[in-house]
């Protein structure tokens, strides 16, 4: 069997590349150890655009705002992006790298806490990208459900945390120990969720796709 980290480079390789501004993006924010998502989860966002169209999107963690321009860029020109992040150092960073970039107007963000954020918004939307906090992904799920429209999909990434999920909670250290027994949590909600059909893909870090029913 092909070791899975020689089969993602493969698959990268073929990768052509996202617009100018977004390669200069991702360049900057790994000069400055800022994360963002993989190269394969790109592909795979830019995917879910085209296939499914959503008109409404909604993210948890906005970082530098890379990902909300990745999605604004490729969805269709009245998608509408509101994108959440508490992280007073990057915020002004995101607004920036928005006001040059987002020239459609597409993006709206709002600063502060997701949790208290989630609750005072309204249903609506028709796809979510959950890629904040990875120990409070089971505390947003309520909400998250709460706003998504029937049929809207769910995206999580990062939720293999580098192959830690699987081990026993004796084998990651002390201080992941929370994160690791809330993603275990998250993973079997989302899967036993009657309200949710979900996969788990091995895609970047792990993401889940998950449809409301």
């Amino acid at each position: 069997m092909v070791e899975q980290d020689r089969m993602t480079a493969f698959i990268n390789s073929l990768d052509p590349g996202n617009a100018p501004y977004l390669d200069e993006l991702e360049k900057r924010a790994k000069e400055t150890d800022v994360p963002i998502i993989r190269k394969d989860t790109q592909a795979l966002l830019k995917f879910l655009m085209a296939q499914s169209r959503p008109k409404n999107i909604l993210e948890v963690g906005c970082a530098v705002g890379f990902s909300a321009l990745l999605m604004a860029e490729y969805s269709d020109i009245d998608t509408k992006i509101t994108t959440i992040e508490k992280f007073e150092k990057r915020i002004p960073i995101a607004r920036q790298n928005f006001i040059q970039y987002d020239t459609h107007n597409k993006i709206t963000l709002l600063e502060g806490d997701a949790t208290e954020i989630l609750k005072t918004l309204s249903p609506g939307y028709d796809f979510i990208f959950m890629d904040a906090a990875k120990g409070q992904y089971i505390n947003f799920l309520p909400d998250c459900l709460r706003i998504l429209n029937k049929g809207g999909l769910l995206v999580s990434d990062n939720v293999l945390q580098d192959g830690d999920v699987i081990e026993s909670r004796f084998a990651v250290t002390r201080r992941d120990r929370t994160i690791h027994a809330r993603m275990r949590e998250y993973l079997y909600e989302l899967k036993h969720n009657e309200a949710l059909n979900t996969v788990i893909l091995t895609v970047g870090d792990g993401m889940t796709l998950s449809v409301r029913l």
